[in-house]
């Protein structure tokens, strides 16, 4: 029962809603994309292992349900589920990545390490489960036992529903925790077995300490790339060629992807729709001040901000509410005005003002019966017993519930979209005396309530706000549509879109490299069938019309280039390796002219030069050129090798050609500890091992259509 109370606190109504069926959890099934199919739909596949549709909707429901009850939400928005299925597809493929590998070698997580871990209670996932000692913080083994036991030996019949659906939901959340468990456990393996085969030796360890520690002042003199004009420099063909063969493997991309060009048109309200709505808003401002039943008056406005009968924080409000708040008095209506921050029409009223508690202590038994009558009779029988002088917790256990405190705070309810019985609920326990006890009826049950304490005195406000974002008319989407579709029907070809798009008022956008994974087209929510016609279409083809966003997006779709998986073509790149080779050539003829200089003053005077001094250039840390505005780790090579006061150079840098004279060389007071710079050598060697999964990636032939269907 405390590991109950415990996930009762968590969230933004949970310990409000306990037990009653008008408050239960909410599935979240709206947000599922697939419908009925027949046959097996498969949304991906790893090393030749294939994952349904139904499989993978399964993993994402089950994350998704653990997000909900560890941040105390009933629902994800669009973006958070979008991160979940990337969360969960991600996921999926390193786990099957290192368990096929994990197979070959022999590696495996016993029940007897799992449970070791439990004991120890140190793992951060351990950390994110209710079962923590409320006093330290600490993951308590001994919650997470008892919760375990209660949880095998509930009795559904015994308890009231409401307790055997959480025992239900936390007992599918610990199955998820053991599950990730042993495939972290599995992974952490696996990259030891890696990262132990990267080992250091004292002579690396000696070299290390001494590029970290040693340090040279220099002075420096360079002639910039930019003082030569590309325009100057011959590149052939062959010699692009040649650096794409020399440079091929950093080419490679894993995934197909494309090169399109699009049109994506945002609906806006027109003139009209904005005094429309300025209208509205400022006829409701006038019935704002005589109306009876707020709540129900606020919902027929439209307003997006819902009417509390809780007096709340005013920062919970709307900035522009709250800015102006305190020049307005009770019962006064102020509006309408326009707020540019989101483009809305304003009106509202202060209803009450009070001060009240920012968090509220209190204990609760639950009262049920089969009918409403005894339901209020045994609910008047506890509550009579309770003012006798019976002890809270024992009745409480009586009728199978703790009866232990809890803290309610603003933050779990304002804000919130409250329906009468939780605003009632939460009125009650703010509006109680400390010690004092209630008798409240909420729905079809009882609670006996008893506020213990009351902490951080704030004043509150009940606001009516009517805002309302001006929005576009239907006859504004139409004309829209209308136009843009006859633009569309013009120009049926990728060479017509590219040549009339302006003159139509239209901006052609472009993308290259578009990935399904991305989700999106153009950012555009709402766009999967324009992103399955991206990868199904032919190079030059172009789209319907798609209607997307959130019912305010028009868009249209020309696919120009498919890159396959593999390495891209050399034209794609051709620009960056010549923009490659004309830096070196420059360097080459930079290198030509000062190789003669013998002195910095020398360099200083020849054509187009610039000079600077830097301080304490290690061999380890790239140094920082400001008059090239650079990072030039070559400099920190030559500087520790090079004599001072003597001249070195010329060095080619990335912004430039250097001549550079050290003037000061010194050592760090810190001293040479060979078995700390061994173990600091084996870390990072261990960090390197750990991108081992992208070359599992890439023997794996990963394919992810999830895009399909999801």
């Amino acid at each position: 029962m405390a590991t109950l109370q415990t996930i009762r606190s968590k969230g933004p109504l949970l310990v409000v809603v306990i037990g009653l069926a008008l408050f239960a959890f909410i599935a979240g099934d709206a947000w599922k994309v697939l419908q009925p199919h027949q046959g097996k739909q498969d949304v991906g596949e790893v090393n030749g292992k294939t994952l349904t549709a139904q499989e993978y909707q399964k993993m994402v429901d089950e994350y998704t349900e653990v997000i909900k009850l560890t941040q105390g939400v009933s629902a994800l928005n669009d973006d958070q589920l979008t991160q979940v299925k990337d969360q969960v597809w991600q996921s999926y493929v390193n786990n099957q990545l290192i368990a096929a590998e994990a197979a070959k070698l022999g590696l495996t997580v016993s029940k007897a390490e799992v449970q070791a871990i439990i004991e120890e209670g140190t793992n951060p996932l351990l950390m994110q489960t209710p079962f923590r000692n409320p006093q330290t913080g600490a993951f308590d083994k001994d919650m997470l036992k008892k919760f375990l036991v209660d949880y095998a030996h509930l009795d559904a019949s015994k308890m009231p529903a409401q307790y055997v659906e959480y025992y239900q939901k936390m007992g599918a959340f610990w199955n998820f925790i053991e599950k990730t468990l042993i495939q972290s456990t599995l992974a952490e393996k696996y990259q030891n077995l890696i990262a132990k085969s990267l080992i250091s030796n004292p002579v690396a360890a000696e070299d290390a300490f001494i590029s970290r520690t040693e340090q040279s002042d220099v002075l420096l003199a360079a002639i910039p790339y930019s003082s030569i004009s590309d325009s100057t420099i011959t590149v052939s063909n062959s010699e692009i060629k040649d650096l794409y063969n020399k440079k091929k493997g950093s080419f490679e991309q894993p995934v197909e992807t494309r090169n399109i060009k699009y049109i994506d048109v945002l609906v806006t309200p027109s003139d009209e729709d904005r005094k429309e709505v300025l209208n509205e808003v400022t006829e409701y401002a006038t019935q704002l001040g005589t109306a009876a039943d707020m709540n129900t008056f606020i919902r027929s406005t439209g307003s997006v901000v819902p009417f509390s009968e809780i007096a709340i924080n005013k920062t919970v409000y709307p900035n522009d509410v709250v800015a102006r708040l305190d020049s307005v008095t009770i019962n006064e209506v102020y509006g309408p005005y326009y707020n540019q921050a989101d483009d809305s029409y304003n009106a509202f009223k202060i209803i009450a003002k009070q001060t009240a508690p920012d968090s509220i202590q209190y204990r609760q038994i639950q009262v049920y019966a089969e009918d409403a009558a005894k339901t209020a009779t045994l609910a008047d029988s506890i509550f009579n017993a309770l003012k006798g002088g019976a002890d809270f917790t024992d009745i409480a256990k009586k009728y199978g519930q703790t009866g232990e405190a809890t803290w309610l705070t603003a933050r779990n309810y304002e804000g919130a979209a409250l329906d009468a019985d939780n605003a009632k609920y939460i009125n009650t326990l703010i509006n109680s005396n400390v010690k004092e006890l209630t008798n409240l009826q909420i729905g079809q049950a009882n609670v006996i309530l008893q506020v213990l304490d009351k902490k951080a005195m704030k004043d509150k406000y009940k606001v009516a706000v009517i805002k309302r974002p001006v929005e576009f008319s239907k006859e504004t989407y139409n004309k829209a549509y209308n136009d843009f579709s006859q633009f569309v029907a013009q120009n049926t070809t990728m060479d017509k879109i590219i040549a009339n798009a302006e003159e139509s008022g239209y901006r052609l956008l472009e993308r290259a490299d578009f990935r399904s994974a991305e989700h999106r087209v153009g950012g555009v929510k709402g766009t999967r069938e324009a992103l399955k016609w991206i990868f199904a279409a032919k190079e030059g083809e172009v789209s319907p019309l798609y209607e997307c966003g959130e019912n305010d997006h028009l868009m249209v779709v020309a696919l120009e280039k498919i890159n396959p998986a593999g390495y891209r073509n050399i034209n794609l790149v051709a620009d960056m390796l010549k923009a490659e080779i004309i830096k070196d050539k420059k360097a080459e003829k930079l290198i030509a002219e000062m190789k003669s200089a013998s002195s910095i003053d020398q360099v200083k005077s020849m054509a187009n030069a610039v000079s600077d001094s830097v301080k304490h250039i290690t061999f380890s840390a790239p140094a920082y050129v400001s008059v090239t505005r650079a990072s030039e780790p070559a400099l920190g090579a030559y500087a520790s090798k090079a004599e001072i006061n003597k001249l070195t150079g010329p060095i080619k840098g990335n912004a430039g050609v250097y001549m550079i004279q050290v003037y000061n060389k010194e050592k760090s007071a810190e001293e040479f500890d060979a078995k700390n710079e061994e173990n600091n050598l084996s870390n990072m060697a261990g960090r390197y091992a750990s991108s081992f999964i992208n070359d599992l990636y890439k023997k794996a032939d990963v394919k992810d259509d999830r895009y399909l269907y999801f």
